[in-house]
């Protein structure tokens, strides 16, 4: 497997500082997004939650640099760059291609000896082990433009500027071509609590497949749907971050 820096300067981001104690959660966006997507859920949580948010290559800060359209290399280098900061309680949330990226670096802790993430909070993503075929990576321009505005979770000042779009197509293309061709490789349950967080008409997960992720687990498991579509996080924002806070710090308590 073709390596990549790992140096966690270059993919982790802390927007806030926490109390002494705080449990940390690592934060993975979706196709297309970057660690700012997370800067109002760390500003939210913080001081009792540290927020951690990754930031892959190809975007903001990183824009230069190529992306990555493999999810398990993904994975890999995350791992390498996350392992100073996993000490202590932790915990993961992903949305979208990032639930995939954090459950697949979950399981390298869990191959490797090293302490889970004490809940993987996923969202907006099928189970790792439920597949679709999908191609939307294999579009034109307007058909990738057609798939932003059907999920949504894009700022309309991007769709309607010739030159902010031209440079987001591409990384969504890239993120696309990662996230389709990713197959899940078998492995042993996770030994965490799992929340799967689904809206109730997210086209691109439904309710059996979100169920799904009971499998990958020999934990607690818990299944919140919400109203609206793929970006129903931004819809029920507030909701999302009041239970991610709850359920992390009451294991501070």
């Amino acid at each position: 497997m073709t390596s990549l820096n790992a140096d966690p300067d270059l993919w982790i981001r802390r927007y806030h500082e926490p109390r002494a104690g705080a449990t940390r959660l690592v934060c993975f966006p979706y196709a297309g997004g970057g660690a700012s997507y997370f800067f109002q859920l760390s500003r939210a949580l913080a001081p009792d939650v540290e927020v951690l948010a990754v930031q892959y290559p190809g975007r903001q800060e990183r824009r230069r640099e190529a992306c990555v359209e493999d999810i398990h290399l993904l994975a890999e280098t995350i791992h390498t760059a996350l392992a100073p900061s996993l000490t202590g309680p932790y915990a993961f949330f992903g949305h979208s291609m990032g639930a995939v990226v954090a459950y697949e670096v979950a399981r390298l802790c869990a191959e490797r000896g090293q302490p889970v993430p004490v809940r993987l909070i996923v969202s907006g993503r099928r189970a790792p082990s439920q597949a679709r075929d999908e191609w939307v990576h294999q579009r034109d321009d307007a058909g990738l433009l057609a798939e932003l505005t059907k999920v949504g979770g894009t700022d309309p000042r991007v769709l309607a500027e010739p030159e902010l779009l031209a440079s987001v197509l591409p990384v969504l293309r890239s993120d696309y071509r990662a996230i389709e061709t990713y197959r899940h490789l078998p492995a042993p349950p996770l030994a965490c609590s799992v929340t799967v967080l689904t809206g109730r008409s997210d086209p691109q997960v439904d309710a059996e497949e979100a169920g799904a992720w009971q499998a990958h687990t020999t934990g607690d498991f818990e299944l919140r749907t919400f109203s609206g579509g793929h970006f129903f996080i931004d819809e029920h924002r507030a909701e999302v971050t009041r239970l991610i806070g709850e359920t992390l710090i009451s294991r501070q308590e």
